[in-house]
């Protein structure tokens, strides 16, 4: 799938939110898209993915964002936030949730 099958609501929740954090937290979720079934599937491995980002060392933190990696206590708020984002699409039921046609 590609980030453009998510509905708006998850589109916004994992894809805005890691674009007003860094561009570079933004590619590491559009290229999860493209292994990924559909929207379900990629809202679970997104948070998957915060999980072992969350475990980077400090070499692959500094390679993730192309050797200009921000605060590490900012990067961890704003994948909390995007976690938290998660949770809240994945109680929409996805029929009640807006894609674009």
């Amino acid at each position: 799938m590609d980030t453009d099958d998510l509905s708006i609501e998850a589109y916004k929740a994992v894809i805005v939110e890691a674009e007003r954090f860094h561009h570079d937290l933004t590619l590491q979720f559009g290229l999860l898209s493209s292994r990924c079934l559909d929207e379900e599937d990629y809202l679970d491995k997104s948070k998957k993915l915060i999980g072992r980002m969350k475990r980077l060392t400090e070499g692959e933190f500094f390679d993730m964002f192309f050797g200009n990696p921000p605060e590490k206590n900012d990067f961890y708020l704003a994948l909390d936030k995007i976690l938290e984002n998660i949770d809240k699409v994945s109680q929409i039921p996805i029929d009640k949730r807006t894609f674009d046609l």
